[in-house]
């Protein structure tokens, strides 16, 4: 596992590198396959995880068996510090969407890291602050913006963490089945396919398998306001 991409989360933000690279070495390192479910909505959550290679969605079910996909997150990126602040179940089921490597640290073990080092705890109240924001833009989308707008904006979000230029454009390897970017947008499939076919029409993107390139970023961009 890449040391240099587990850094980039906010855990290890205020460390220089010794103390980083020893607070990476007392945490415990997993590897999940494609569809492997790392826990459950409802769960007892006890553990902060940091991704290193691949991708995790956290996605809510309803009673009726419809799920939303609250977030995509990637190498580098960090979840499960929510129930550190507010002990309790989780929140959401957390499933690779890829092959996916992580380590994770116990919350007793964070406690006595945090005590030790109280400058880190700001860094990690910031974080959960910048993901209430993003939830506040997503239920404001919900809101204002059609579909193919939340479209074009979930592609470009996408784009700017998992996106990397190509040739012809930004390819970006999103790992989602059609049906997983339809719940990321908090539509039909059939109305993101719709709009997706549009936008491909219109020769903006290009679609791929569990991928997609992106022939014009700013035509899009301006879709997404």
């Amino acid at each position: 596992m890449d040391h240099d991409v587990v850094r980039k989360a906010p855990l290890f933000s205020p460390l220089d590198d010794q103390a980083a690279e020893t607070l990476i070495a007392t945490m415990s390192p997993s590897r999940l396959e494609r569809g492997d479910v790392l826990f459950h909505e409802g769960d007892q959550g006890d553990r902060l995880y940091v991704i290193g290679e691949g991708k995790i969605k956290l996605g809510r079910t309803s009673s009726d068996g419809r799920e939303n996909l609250l977030a995509i997150l990637g190498p580098g990126e960090m979840f499960g510090e929510l129930s550190l602040f507010d002990p309790g179940p989780r929140t959401a089921t957390a499933t690779a969407v890829a092959e996916t490597q992580l380590v994770s640290m116990g919350h007793e073990q964070l406690k006595e890291f945090l005590a030790q080092r109280p400058g880190v705890a700001l860094t990690l109240l910031s974080a959960l602050a910048r993901r209430l924001r993003r939830t506040n833009d997503v239920l404001a989308d919900l809101v204002f913006t059609d579909v193919p707008g939340r479209v074009a904006k979930a592609l470009l979000d996408l784009a700017g963490r998992f996106g990397r230029q190509v040739d012809d454009g930004v390819l970006v390897p999103h790992d989602l089945t059609q049906e997983e970017l339809a719940q990321l947008v908090g539509a039909s499939r059939e109305t993101v396919n719709k709009a997706l076919a549009d936008f491909a029409s219109r020769g903006w993107l290009r679609l791929e398998a569990r991928a997609v390139l992106l022939l014009d970023v700013e035509r899009l961009t301006r879709r997404a306001r």
